[in-house]
């Protein structure tokens, strides 16, 4: 008996789950459209979402993004094709004829080597194109923004000209449309990796190096950003927020934040501001204008006009600022804030002195 005839009650066995290979294929195109209809959902709902650009970097990477899955779908979808004409043709076939030496290694070099080799041409050079665009120089005259990674926080520095700093914020950037913006990155202890995902890519933060990455928003927005490098045990709650203003709004609220905390207005805010003063907080904190200098923690001296607290963990209002004052161990486990006991006067006086300084 002859290999080939050996064979035939193979194939005539192999030709029966015809119907189930199909199947498997017809439910394998349909998985691929359902995740590129959900993916295209969330990108429109999702708050932090690189498929959401509101910047022309950002924008560039998404186009990169469609344009090399449109791709492997279509080569998936060309694949499928293919598979199923040669199965095809196999049921049909009263006998199949085998490939000839010459025909399988040209097979091999056109499916095999050419064809590949084209496709990741083309996605090399576009993506080289794309980097090329994202690490461009700044100008000189570049507005620069230097942030320094903590664990677990975002100590957010605004320079002038001369590399001065202009005002100190943490764990929020404001930032005007329509303008480049040079960051400055920074890391204090460990490795973090800054991430604004629809106004750019990831840039690492490495320890005793300055990295250098820009962003540009199209239109006013809030853009939430995160750390994208495990940085230890709170990584997942070290977040922030970018928000876009206009040009005018940015100048005003630049000018607000360069100046020192407000005087209290109350008796209760001046009461707040003495408790502030005598606490354990001054160790780390430092609010300008007040005696209070020290570097370890968040500058406080605007901190009511944020909009969260604990890099982006909980709302900035009375009712969490006091949790977050008495027990930041029971929000952020691991956090290196101590927790400060103080009776209940002084705790509301406190918090209603910080959330005065807009």
């Amino acid at each position: 008996m002859s290999l080939r005839t050996s064979l035939r009650p193979l194939q005539a066995h192999a030709s029966q789950p015809w119907a189930a290979i199909r199947h498997g294929i017809n439910k394998t195109l349909l998985a691929g459209w359902a995740l590129l209809a959900s993916t295209a959902v969330h990108a429109n709902a999702s708050s932090q979402s690189s498929l959401d650009p509101q910047g022309p970097l950002a924008g560039s990477i998404a186009k990169l993004f469609w344009g090399m899955l449109i791709g492997g779908g279509l080569i998936l979808a060309a694949v499928a094709v293919l598979i199923f004409i040669a199965l095809y043709k196999g049921k049909i076939a009263a006998e199949p004829q085998p490939l000839t030496f010459r025909q399988s290694r040209n097979l091999v070099l056109v499916s095999g080597v050419v064809i590949p080799a084209l496709i990741l041409t083309v996605f090399v050079i576009s993506s080289a194109g794309i980097n090329r665009e994202l690490v461009a120089p700044m100008p000189e005259d570049a507005m620069t923004i230097r942030v320094t990674g903590h664990q677990w926080w975002w100590e957010i520095d605004y320079l002038d000209q001369a590399g001065n700093i202009i005002a100190k914020t943490a764990n929020e950037v404001r930032i005007p449309v329509d303008t480049p913006v040079k960051f400055a990155l920074e890391a204090s202890d460990v490795i973090h990796s800054f991430w604004i995902p629809q106004l750019n890519g990831k840039t690492d933060m490495i320890p005793g190096k300055t990295n250098i990455t820009w962003v540009q928003a199209s239109k006013p927005g809030r853009y939430r950003g995160q750390c994208t490098e495990f940085c230890g045990k709170q990584h997942a709650k070290m977040a922030f927020h970018v928000e876009a203003m206009t040009q005018d709004d940015y100048a005003g609220w630049l000018q607000q934040q360069a100046s020192p905390a407000r005087e209290p207005s109350t008796e209760a805010q001046q009461r707040g501001r003495a408790v502030f003063l005598k606490s354990s907080c001054v160790m780390c904190h430092s609010i300008r204008g007040t005696t209070a200098m020290a570097s370890v923690a968040p500058d406080l001296t605007h901190i009511g006009s944020r909009k969260s607290l604990a890099a982006g963990s909980i709302e900035n209002n009375a009712g969490y600022l006091a949790s977050w004052i008495l027990s930041p161990q029971s929000i952020k486990p691991g956090s290196h804030m101590p927790a400060t006991m103080m009776a209940g006067e002084d705790l509301a006086d406190l918090v209603e002195y910080l959330l005065s300084l807009e």
